[in-house]
C-alpha cells in the first residue's frame, strides 16, 4: 500500500481577539463596540470563507475543472456578496 499523504497541521481554537480589536479600533475608531462583537466578526469571516469555497467548488466543478481558479473565486464572490446585500 502507498504511505499516507496527509498533512497535519496544527488548528488554532482561539480567534484573534487582540488583531481583530485593534484593526476595528484603527479602521473605524468612532464606532462603540460591544464587549464580544470581535467574536461575532470573525464568525462572520469563517463562515464567509465557507461559502465561498463551497460556491467556488460549484463552480468548477460546472466548468469540468479539477482546480479551482480566480475565475471560479471570482464568480463565486459576486453571487455570494448579492445574497448577502439583502
Amino acid at each position: 500500500m502507498a504511505p499516507s499523504t496527509t498533512v497535519t497541521r496544527r488548528v488554532k481554537r482561539k480567534a484573534p481577539r487582540a488583531f481583530l480589536k485593534r484593526t476595528l479600533k484603527q479602521k473605524k475608531p468612532h464606532l462603540g463596540l460591544g464587549r464580544c462583537c470581535d467574536l461575532l466578526i470573525h464568525l462572520n469571516c469563517l463562515l464567509f470563507i465557507q461559502r465561498l469555497a463551497e460556491e467556488s467548488r460549484t463552480n468548477a466543478c460546472e466548468s469540468k475543472s479539477r482546480v479551482i481558479k480566480k475565475d471560479h473565486v471570482l464568480a463565486a464572490a459576486k453571487v455570494i456578496l448579492k445574497k448577502s446585500r439583502g
